[in-house]
């Protein structure tokens, strides 16, 4: 069968209701899949290949426990409120978060220890995090979920991410997503209210052609036209940046940008960017993953003068909270 990919301006002509405005993460290969991409991008040639293998190390132990896990379920109360407001309907940030996370964290730290993942600086790294009281922890936690980001312990920060992505990723996995509300902020998932990591226009079945934004705490895709900004909402000033074009003739150029699996998209609105791969180009595309792997990319961006929409929750940056 021929794919087909849909054109922006097709989809804006499209009955919205057609298409299917969310993809909640597929509880039993979520993390799995992830870890297979992580490997799969960590060659000879990848300049953090050594961290990624740690990652998907990281993200087989996310699916082992996610596999045993199951946070309390939001109430039809809390839910029917949720909607009422426009509010995401298990927000990240939250008063009364489940402490099970802080297990789960924990349970983490053992997945990677038991695969022989730990070099001596992470060995220590462990050992602080366990000896860390419920509150200090509790903390992190905050200040990940509220992107504050002079409060962040840069090198901490992936794990206690990790542990929050498995809570939030088993509860978005067992909603219906005919509860899930439109919200009227653009840019920010309607599950948990955290920011996507990266999108993916994807391939097959109800999904052919349309992009997706796949949020970076609890993994739900939500549908983006590819015409927008998935920042600001804005349609103008959009542009794409590609790895490895430079002094050769514009032919070769626009073929390079035309078959890349993975792009840049940058917004002159609001002075961001965010990642879009195409499956139709890499099946195996994995938004979280391959937006890790692509650093030189994001090195690119800054150079031009973009500032990414939002961190990577596993490569978090030494900066201040203007800096986002």
């Amino acid at each position: 069968m021929v794919q087909r990919i849909v054109e922006a301006s097709r989809i804006e002509s499209l009955d919205p209701s057609a298409i299917p405005r969310l993809r909640m993460p597929e509880r039993a290969t979520i993390f799995a899949t992830r870890a297979a991409r992580l490997r799969q991008l960590a060659d000879a040639s990848n300049p953090i290949s050594g961290y990624l293998r740690l990652m998907a190390a990281l993200a087989d132990a996310q699916q082992r426990v996610l596999a045993h896990f199951n946070a309390p379920m939001p109430s039809r109360e809390s839910i029917e409120m949720n909607q009422r407001h426009s509010m995401p309907i298990v927000p990240a940030l939250t008063d009364d978060r489940d402490p099970a996370w802080r297990d789960v964290l924990f349970m983490l730290l053992d997945g990677i220890e038991a695969a022989g993942a730990l070099t001596p600086a992470l060995a220590q790294l462990v050992a602080r995090l366990r000896a860390l009281d419920a509150a200090a922890l509790d903390a992190q936690a905050d200040a990940i979920l509220a992107l504050r980001f002079a409060e962040i312990d840069p090198a901490a920060a992936p794990l206690i991410a990790a542990a929050l992505q498995v809570v939030w990723t088993d509860l978005a996995s067992r909603i219906d997503m005919r509860d899930v509300p439109y919200l009227d902020t653009p840019g920010v998932c309607p599950v948990c209210g955290s920011v996507p990591v990266a999108s993916i226009v994807r391939v097959g079945g109800a999904h052919e052609g349309y992009r997706y934004v796949q949020c970076g705490l609890c993994a739900t895709e939500l549908h983006v036209v590819r015409a927008k900004c998935t920042n600001c909402d804005s349609t103008k000033g959009i542009a794409y940046h590609v790895m490895g074009t430079g002094d050769e003739p514009e032919e070769e150029k626009t073929a390079k940008a035309t078959s890349a699996p993975l792009k840049a998209e940058s917004c002159d609105e609001c002075g961001t960017y965010r990642k879009i791969g195409y499956q139709e180009k890499a099946y195996d595309f994995e938004p979280y993953a391959d937006d890790l792997a692509s650093l030189t990319l994001d090195l690119l961006m800054g150079d031009a003068g973009f500032r990414r929409a939002a961190p990577h929750p596993w490569l978090w940056p030494e900066q201040q909270e203007g800096d986002r």
